[in-house]
C-alpha cells in the first residue's frame, strides 16, 4: 500500500494545534472516568508549559517523567513539547539508583513523578541521591504533598504568573529539527545512554507506522506498552494523536482487565508482544471481542499458529508484525496484504525513507538469505547519544549507517528476518536486559568485589540472569543476602535469578572477561 507523506506540522506542537483546532471534538484519552477531546488535551498541554515556564524551564532543557501510564503523563508529554523542552521518561520498573543515574546524565531540571504506582514511593527513593541540576519535582495526580515538592494543583496554579501568548509563541519557535525525547537506553558498557530524538523525525516516523497499522479515526486503542519506552511513547501516545485515534492508557497490564475493557469500550487496535496475544486467546471462552480490527505483534519472529488462532478465533482484519528500535525508530513492516508466512517469518520491509543493509564483519553487502549485521539508514536513525560522541561514532558511522548490532537476513522481496539479538542481550519476559548495566549496579552492593552476568534460558520467563560473583574482601556473603540486595536496589526483570560466588572470574587472553566459557558453565547447570 502507498504511504502518503505527513502533513507539513513539522512539529508536534503544531500538528497538536492543527488537530485541535480542526478536529476539537475527537475523543482523544479515555481512562477510568477521564476523557479528554483533543481540544481539551491541548488546552492543558498548554497550561503545562506556562507552569513549565513558571518554573524556569528553557528552550532545550530536560523535563523528566516517572510514572505509569495515565492522562496525566500524556498531558505532562505535550506540555513539555509545547514548552520547548526535551522529555526524558524513567521506567516505572526504575529503582532509585537507575533513576538517579538517568536524571544526573540529562541534567533534568523538573520531574513530574507519580507517588504510590504499586505501593512505590519514588520520592522515597531518591531521597539520598545527589541530583545538583533538578531545580523542581511536581507529583501529578492527588499524590501525597510534602516539603519541596509541588502538587500539580500548585504546579498549574504558579502557571498563571506566565501571560498565555508568551506559552503560545514559545510552542510556535520549537523547530523541526529541535530535539523532542531523549530515550534511555542500556548497552553493552553497562551505563545508560540518551537517544536523542528530534520532532521531524518522529512526525514522519508514526505518521508512516500509522498508515501501515490502518489506525484511523474512532480506533479505540490501549497503550499497554509504558510510556516511557519508545513504542509506548511514540506508536501510542504521539500516533494516536496523529491518526485521532482515541487512546487508553494502561497502567499494569493484566490479562482478565483487558479484556473487560475490550468487551465494555469496543477496543478496535491492540499491539503488544506474542505473550500477551496468547494470555488473550486464553481467556476468550465466553469473551466478545468482535471490536477488535487490527493486531500489532512487535516481535522478530512470531509463531505462525499464533497468527492464524488470531485471525481465525478473533476475526482480525489484519496482523502487523514491526521491528524497530529506539537508536532508528521504525525500521520495517509487514504491510496489510501480507500473506501469514511473511507476517510469521519476518518483519517485513524497509518502510518508506529508511533502508535496510545486511552486512558482514568487513562491512560487506551480504547477497539474500545470508545472515549478517542489519545496518539501517535515513530519516529514523537518532541524532546520536546525549553528550557522547564517542558512543555516537561507534553506533553511526560517518555515512549515517546505524550499527544495530542485530543479526538478521533479507529475502528477494526485501523482508527483513531478525535471526539473533545483540550479543550479550538477554530478554526476561519481554523486558531487555543489559549483562553490563546490572554488573555495573551489583558492584555498587558491598558485599560484591566483581561480578559477570548471563542469560540463561527459563521456561517460564524465556531468559533469567545468572551473576557469577567474587565477593568483595572480607566479607562472606551468602548468594541470597545479594539477590536480596538486589531487588532492593534494581528493576525485578534484571535482578539475577541465581548468584553463583566464585574465587575468581574466568578470562581471555585478552584479560577481558571470558563469557563464553560462563554460559558454557551455566548451560551445563555448574557453579
Amino acid at each position: 500500500m502507498d504511504v502518503q507523506p505527513v502533513p507539513a506540522w513539522g512539529t508536534i506542537p503544531r500538528m497538536l494545534r492543527d488537530q485541535a483546532a480542526r478536529h476539537g471534538d475527537v475523543t482523544a484519552v479515555v481512562a477510568g472516568d477521564t476523557r479528554l477531546t483533543l481540544a481539551e488535551l491541548a488546552e492543558q498541554a498548554h497550561a503545562t508549559a506556562r507552569a513549565l515556564m513558571a518554573l524556569g524551564v528553557s528552550p532545550g532543557d530536560r523535563v523528566a517523567v516517572w510514572a505509569p501510564n495515565t492522562p496525566e503523563w500524556v498531558v505532562a508529554a505535550y506540555g513539555i513539547w509545547d514548552a520547548g523542552a526535551v522529555i526524558a521518561p524513567l521506567s516505572t520498573r526504575f529503582k532509585g539508583l537507575e533513576a538517579a543515574e538517568l536524571l544526573r546524565k540529562v541534567g533534568a531540571k523538573v520531574l513530574l513523578v507519580a507517588e504510590g504506582f504499586m505501593g512505590t514511593s519514588y520520592l522515597d527513593m531518591l531521597a539520598d541521591e545527589k541530583l545538583p541540576d533538578l531545580a523542581h519535582t511536581v507529583v501529578l495526580g492527588d499524590g501525597p504533598s510534602r516539603a519541596g515538592v509541588l502538587s500539580q494543583e500548585e504546579f498549574v496554579a504558579a502557571g498563571a504568573a506566565v501571560p498565555s501568548a508568551e506559552a503560545e509563541a514559545r510552542a510556535q519557535h520549537v523547530g523541526r529539527d529541535d530535539l523532542a525525547s531523549i530515550m534511555a537506553t542500556s548497552g553493552t558498557t553497562g551505563t545508560p545512554k540518551g537517544v536523542m530524538l528530534h520532532h521531524a523525525q518522529l512526525l514522519r516516523g508514526y505518521w508512516d507506522w500509522a498508515e501501515l497499522v490502518t489506525l484511523r479515526e474512532g480506533d479505540r486503542y490501549p497503550i499497554i506498552a509504558p510510556f516511557s519506552h519508545g513504542f509506548g511513547i511514540n506508536a501510542g501516545l504521539l500516533a494516536c494523536v496523529l491518526r485521532r485515534a482515541t487512546m487508553m492508557p494502561v497502567a499494569l497490564f493484566r490479562p482478565d482487565e483487558l479484556m473487560d475493557l475490550i468487551e465494555r469500550d469496543r477496543v478496535s487496535v491492540l499491539a503488544g508482544a506474542p505473550p500477551m496475544f496468547f494470555k488473550i486467546l486464553e481467556e476468550l471462552a465466553g469473551r466478545d471481542v468482535s471490536s477488535l480490527r487490527v493486531a500489532i505483534c512487535g516481535a522478530a519472529s512470531v509463531p505462525p499458529e499464533l497468527i492464524r488462532r488470531l485471525v481465525d478465533r478473533v476475526g482480525l482484519d489484519r496482523m502487523i508484525n514491526a521491528y524497530g528500535l529506539m537508536e532508528g525508530t521504525v525500521v520495517s513492516m509487514t504491510r496489510p496484504e501480507d500473506p501469514v508466512e511473511v507476517i510469521a517469518s519476518s518483519t517485513g520491509r524497509a518502510v518508506p525513507g529508511v533502508s535496510v543493509r545486511i552486512v558482514d564483519d568487513a562491512g560487506r553487502d551480504l547477497p539474500p538469505g545470508e545472515p549478517g549485521e542489519i545496518l539501517v539508514g535515513g530519516y529514523g536513525v537518532m541524532r546520536g547519544y546525549w553528550r557522547d560522541p564517542e558512543r555516537t561514532a561507534e553506533a553511526v558511522d560517518a555515512e549515517g549507517w546505524l550499527r544495530t548490532g542485530d543479526i538478521g537476513t533479507l529475502d528477494e522481496a526485501g523482508n527483513l528476518a531478525i535471526v539473533d539479538r545483540k550479543k550479550e542481550m538477554f530478554i526476561v519476559s519481554g523486558f531487555n536486559a543489559y549483562p553490563a548495566e546490572i554488573e555495573g549496579l551489583l558492584l555498587r552492593c558491598p558485599l560484591v568485589g566483581q561480578a559477570a552476568v548471563v542469560g540463561v534460558p527459563d521456561a517460564a520467563q524465556g531468559e533469567v540472569g545468572w551473576a557469577y560473583v567474587v565477593p568483595a574482601p572480607g566479607t562472606a556473603p551468602d548468594p541470597a543476602d545479594i539477590v536480596a540486595w538486589a531487588r532492593g536496589n534494581m528493576s525485578n526483570y534484571k535482578v539475577p535469578r541465581r548468584v553463583i560466588l566464585v574465587d575468581s572470574l574466568p578470562v581471555n587472553v585478552n584479560g577481558k572477561i571470558d563469557k563464553p566459557s560462563l554460559h558454557a558453565r551455566a548451560a551445563a547447570g555448574r557453579a
